[in-house]
């Protein structure tokens, strides 16, 4: 007698969704996602502090400041990176010049907005860490204090 096993779709379906963010029914992440994203990990950086608000958003584990595509980047205005969601070895590192393909220096520009504004968009290509492919990306930054918090969207 041959016997055979058969998953019911919702019981796969279920187990992929519990998986977490490497995939989701959802594709990527939005600008109200990104707005939000940015919102939790300022009050987060004021309500813990900063080294342990950085340490959150550096920790890829952490699905409350990783999701997807999304993920937060906080510079000092000075250009100084302090905390970065994808790539830990920027943190500490200058990177004021840092020029995206077209050469833009979209860090420059975050910094010297966030000196005039409180919060704004800003356009760039980044390399996309699902894709792997730099594409267009529009960020989401809010200045706290002497820094800016951002979280991106690819477009």
């Amino acid at each position: 007698m041959k016997t055979t096993f058969a998953m019911p779709a919702a019981l796969v379906l279920g187990a992929l969704l519990a998986a977490g963010p490497a995939w989701s029914a959802e594709g990527a992440a939005t600008a109200k996602e990104a707005e939000a994203m940015v919102k939790k990990g300022v009050a987060f950086i004021k309500a813990n502090g900063k080294d342990k608000g950085y340490a959150a958003i550096n920790d890829k584990s952490n699905a409350q400041f990783h999701d997807r595509d999304l993920y937060l980047a906080v510079h000092q205005l000075d250009g100084r990176a302090v905390a970065h969601g994808t790539n830990e070895k920027m943190v500490g590192k200058m990177v004021i010049d840092l020029k995206d393909t077209d050469g833009k220096e979209y860090i420059k520009e975050r910094v010297e907005w966030a000196k005039t504004k409180g919060s704004f968009w800003t356009d760039y290509k980044f390399l996309n860490p699902v894709s792997k492919k730099v594409e267009p990306k529009t960020a989401y930054c809010e200045r706290l204090d002497d820094t800016v918090v951002c979280g991106g969207i690819y477009k």
